[in-house]
């Protein structure tokens, strides 16, 4: 045994290994925001507007390099690192902004806008998505839909053009209703001018039904199948508002919605669950995961099944670039949830940001896009303090952290809901809360349902009867909380309403942070002010002892 001093050599324990550092990495969100908003200007403003914000950018970025070459010297590794940072998120700001201006000039040059007004024009265009159905809106007794496409060419006074850019289709008909996106269509319809700044060329007013020249690609064939036989399976099993729902939380088919449903849902806040969204991503990979680990197969066979469930997914629910949103921004939740390294999931969403803003730019001025990635930031940033301060007032886990998701995501993305609408839900929070428990049964049933509805009904219809109670859950939850007195409050719409929106919930937030903190040094303050009781003193366990004479050990010469 080897001896230090005179003194016995403390053995220590084996140390568990460090946790992970509670530090967010945040070095990724100064170039996202960057990208995000200079794509919005570019997108919004015009292009001209967006070079400009490009040239200022990339100037911005030049001063700080010839800076940092003349006084770099004079700084530590740390601060030079952080300008080296600022200076790739200013490029990075610099590209999206060159390349949305360029598509906004594109967009604004494009020859249909250059067409008379009510000219009729032979349109040939491929559907990017389902038709959506318009409410209380009829060409005479016709349903009328919203259809978004892609244009190929379009035929006017004996000339042929062919011009690409996305449209948005007006239509009436059955005809229009059962498209299956990813087809050639041909079509009469008459062109006018858009009225939002999305990338879109044109609004085409179809007046005739479409003719389908091509089909559309083996994978959406394969799709159609399989929402149609997960319809009709819940149309024979569960009741009308209750099949209506179900396609909607799985797979974001909203065409046998309510209008009754629909309202109920807009009331309560629980409207985000008629889309396919981040959660529903999360649902079906978690439980996909969990089966995984119950069969105990190793790591590599459970990414791989993950990554196998997340294709089917999309190819099943659209690879439309809503849904591709969603599997990324459930991906990133799952590597929150499932991990607990908030340290990776934030610049694995902020990448996420950045990469499907290089995809599709009318993505940074999409409402859903927006409260998306805002309810994801929210899971990660916001959530898990929540929840661990309601844990520490005597709160069990699970309502804690289904409160905590509930509210944070409320609070994140209210601003934005209140300056979209002008109208704020003052039961969202408690309709979440209570259907929370239920949407991951629906879900998952729901899914499993929809593989195998396809092949044989039977089975099908056995796993969807056990979501007829989480469904009347969620149906009675969604029309009891909109029929509460005062459920909504309308307020004026707009910008400067969003941003006020914000500063109030934002000063709400840090007031009751200091409160806490106030509260806390108050409580550890208070034994040390009590007289005749001195404050405790910690223990260093870990100093050196002199043992007693008769068994101290001298060192050797």
């Amino acid at each position: 045994m080897t001896t230090h001093s005179g003194y016995w050599p403390i053995v220590r324990p084996e140390e568990p290994p460090a946790p992970e550092s509670r530090a967010l990495d945040a070095r990724l969100i100064p170039a996202a925001l960057l990208c995000w908003a200079a794509t919005i200007v570019a997108i919004t403003a015009g292009w001209i507007t967006g070079l400009v914000l490009a040239a200022v950018l990339i100037g911005t970025a030049c001063a700080l390099w010839i800076w940092l070459l003349r006084a770099g010297v004079r700084h530590s590794e740390p601060q030079r690192l952080l300008v080296w940072g600022m200076i790739a998120a200013l490029l990075l700001g610099t590209g999206f902004a060159t390349a949305a201006a360029w598509r906004e000039q594109r967009v604004t040059a494009h020859p249909v806008r250059t067409l008379p007004d009510r000219a009729s024009v032979q349109v040939y265009a491929v559907p990017t998505d389902d038709p959506k159905p318009v409410r209380n809106r009829s060409f005479g007794d016709q349903r009328r839909w919203v259809v978004r496409a892609d244009l190929v060419e379009y035929r006017y006074a004996g000339q042929r053009v062919r011009a690409g850019g996305t449209v948005t289709i007006l239509a009436g008909g059955d005809e229009w209703g059962g498209l299956t996106p990813g087809g050639l269509l041909r079509f009469q319809a008459k062109p006018m001018r858009p009225q939002t700044s999305d990338l879109t060329v044109a609004v085409l007013r179809a007046n005739a039904p479409p003719a389908v020249l091509e089909q559309p690609p083996w994978w959406q064939r394969a799709a159609m199948p399989v929402r149609r036989s997960l319809t009709e399976a819940a149309r024979r099993v569960l009741g009308r508002d209750a099949a209506g729902v179900l396609p909607a939380l799985v797979l974001g088919d909203t065409s046998g919605l309510t209008d009754d449903v629909r309202d109920d849902f807009a009331t309560a806040g629980l409207q985000h669950l008629c889309v396919v969204s981040g959660a529903n991503v999360t649902i079906v990979l978690t439980a996909v995961l969990a089966l995984c680990r119950a069969l105990t197969l190793p790591p590599t066979a459970c990414a791989a099944t993950a990554a196998l469930a997340l294709l089917l997914f999309v190819v099943i629910a659209r690879p439309d670039p809503s849904v591709l949103r969603a599997a990324a921004m459930g991906s990133v939740t799952v590597l929150a949830l499932l991990t607990g390294r908030r340290r990776q999931a934030l610049p694995a969403l902020c990448g996420a940001v950045i990469l499907l803003l290089a995809l599709w730019p009318a993505l940074a001025v999409s409402i859903g896009f927006a409260l998306s990635v805002l309810a994801t930031a929210a899971l990660i940033l916001v959530a898990p303090g929540w929840s661990a301060t309601l844990r520490s007032h005597g709160w069990r886990r699970a309502p804690a952290e289904i409160t905590a998701v509930s509210a944070a995501a409320f609070a994140v993305t209210a601003p934005l809901v209140v300056a979209v609408t002008g109208k704020l839900s003052l039961v969202a929070i408690l309709a979440n809360v209570l259907v929370a428990p239920v949407i991951a049964a629906i879900t998952v049933l729901g899914a499993l349902a929809a593989t195998i509805a396809w092949a044989w009904a039977l089975p099908a219809e056995l796993l969807l009867r056990p979501a007829a109670v989480p469904l009347w859950w969620l149906l009675e939850v969604a029309e009891h909380t909109a029929c509460l007195p005062g459920a909504t409050v309308t307020v004026p719409g707009g910008v400067l309403t969003g941003v006020l929106s914000a500063a109030a919930l934002l000063g709400t937030c840090l007031g009751l942070r200091a409160h806490a903190v106030r509260r806390r040094n108050r409580a550890e303050a208070a034994p040390a002010a009590r007289p005749g009781r001195p404050p405790p003193q910690r223990r260093n366990r870990h100093r050196y002892r002199r043992p007693p004479p008769e068994t101290r050990v001298t060192p050797e010469p």
